[in-house]
C-alpha cells in the first residue's frame, strides 16, 4: 500500500522526525493536495516550540503550500482532481461569527491555520478544507511560489490596500524574507520605493529588486533621511525589530502610516505628538484570504515578482528550518517533495 511521507514534531521544543504513514482522505468539504513545494516560515516556530495556544502534538507544520489536487471529498463545488493550488496563513473559517458574517474570513475567531491546528505541508500530503485553495498561475515556478502563500501575501495585501496611490513614497524597512517581496511589489504598484536596511552591501540588491532609493540605517538616522525624501506616505514594516519601527514614525509624511507586518513581540513605543502632528498612524495587516493569495499569484505571474529561495528535501527539514531561523538563508528555504 502507497505510504506518505511528512516531517513532524512530537513535542514542544522538539526536532523534527521523518515519518511514514497512510495517504490520508479528504473528508466532507475537503480535498487532499500532493505537495509539490512547502515554505519554511518563521511562524512556523509557533508549532515547534508549541507557542500557539491549544496546540496539540505530534504536529506537521507548513502553511505556505504549493500541490496538486489528488482527491475530492463529497460537497467540493468546481475545484477538479489535477488543479494546481496554493494554500497559505488561512486554513478555513466558521462561515458564523461576527468576523465571517461581514466576510472578514481571515479575522475568523475560530480560524485555522495549516501546520498549527491541523497537520500541514511539511509532507507529501495533506488535507485541506476546499475554502482554502487558491489557484496557481502556469507561469509560476512551484518552489519560488510557495513563499507568496504566507510572505508574498502579506506584504502584497498590506500595500495595496494601505491607501497609497502611484506616485506616493513607499519605504520598505528591511530587505529580507517579507521585504525582498516588498520592495518589488512596491516598484511594480508603481509607488516611488525606498529600500531601509542595515549596511551598504544591501545597496546593489535593493536596486536589483527595484528601489529607486536606498537608506543604510547603519549611516543615516531613517526618520530623518525619509524627511529630506519629503516623507513617506507608507511606511511598511518587515522587520521583527520593534525599536527600528519606532525610530522610522519620524519619517512619515502627513497623513502617512506604519504599516506593519513583521511580528515583533517587543513594543512599538511613540510618543503621542509625533502621531497627532501630521496625523500619522500605526496600522498591522494579517495575511489575507486564498482569494488574496490568488490575487497575490497573478500579480506575481504578470509583473515577474518573485521570492528569492533556497530549496531543501523534505527528508532535510531539520537542516532547513535551522537555516531559516539563523537568518542566514537568501531569503526563503523551501521545501521540495518531488
Amino acid at each position: 500500500m502507497a505510504r506518505s511521507r511528512a516531517a513532524q514534531i512530537t513535542k514542544a521544543g522538539g526536532r523534527f522526525e521523518i515519518i511514514e504513514r497512510d495517504i490520508p482522505e479528504p473528508g466532507a468539504r475537503q480535498v487532499r493536495v500532493r505537495v509539490q513545494a512547502c515554505g519554511i516560515c518563521h511562524s512556523d516556530s509557533f508549532t515547534q516550540m508549541g507557542a500557539f495556544p491549544g496546540i496539540t502534538f505530534p504536529r506537521v507544520p507548513g502553511h505556505e503550500i504549493i500541490g496538486l489536487i489528488d482527491a475530492l471529498g463529497a460537497e467540493v463545488p468546481e475545484w477538479k482532481v489535477g488543479a494546481r493550488v496554493g494554500i497559505g496563513w488561512h486554513g478555513g473559517h466558521c462561515g458564523y461569527c461576527v468576523p465571517c458574517r461581514h466576510g472578514d474570513f481571515i479575522s475568523c475567531i475560530r480560524g485555522q491555520v495549516p501546520g498549527i491546528h491541523y497537520d500541514g505541508g511539511y509532507a507529501d500530503h495533506v488535507i485541506v478544507p476546499f475554502e482554502t485553495l487558491a489557484a496557481v498561475p502556469a507561469e509560476l515556478e512551484g518552489a519560488e511560489a510557495a513563499p507568496l502563500m504566507c510572505a508574498g501575501i502579506t506584504t502584497y495585501n498590506a500595500l495595496r490596500h494601505s491607501g497609497a496611490v502611484a506616485g506616493d513614497t513607499v519605504a520598505i524597512l528591511g530587505i529580507g524574507g517579507l521585504g525582498h517581496l516588498g520592495v518589488q511589489f512596491a516598484a511594480h504598484m508603481g509607488f516611488r520605493t525606498v529600500a531601509i536596511a542595515r549596511g551598504q552591501d544591501k545597496a546593489p540588491l535593493a536596486k536589483k529588486l527595484g528601489a529607486h532609493a536606498y537608506i543604510d540605517s547603519t549611516q543615516q538616522k531613517v526618520a530623518s533621511a525619509l524627511a529630506e525624501l519629503g516623507g513617506a506616505r507608507v511606511i511598511l514594516a518587515t522587520v521583527t525589530d520593534a525599536r527600528s519601527m519606532s525610530e522610522a514614525v519620524g519619517g512619515l509624511g502627513i497623513d502617512g502610516q506604519l504599516l506593519v507586518v513583521g511580528a515583533a513581540m517587543q513594543p512599538v513605543e511613540v510618543p503621542p505628538l509625533a502621531i497627532i502632528m501630521g496625523r500619522r498612524s500605526i496600522r498591522g495587516w494579517p495575511s489575507g484570504t486564498a482569494m488574496d493569495s490568488e490575487d497575490t499569484l497573478r500579480f506575481s505571474a504578470l509583473s515577474g515578482v518573485r521570492s528569492m529561495i533556497e530549496t531543501v528535501p523534505l527528508e532535510r527539514a531539520q537542516e532547513g528550518y535551522e537555516r531559516m531561523m539563523s537568518g542566514k538563508a537568501r531569503f526563503r528555504v523551501v521545501l521540495t517533495m518531488e
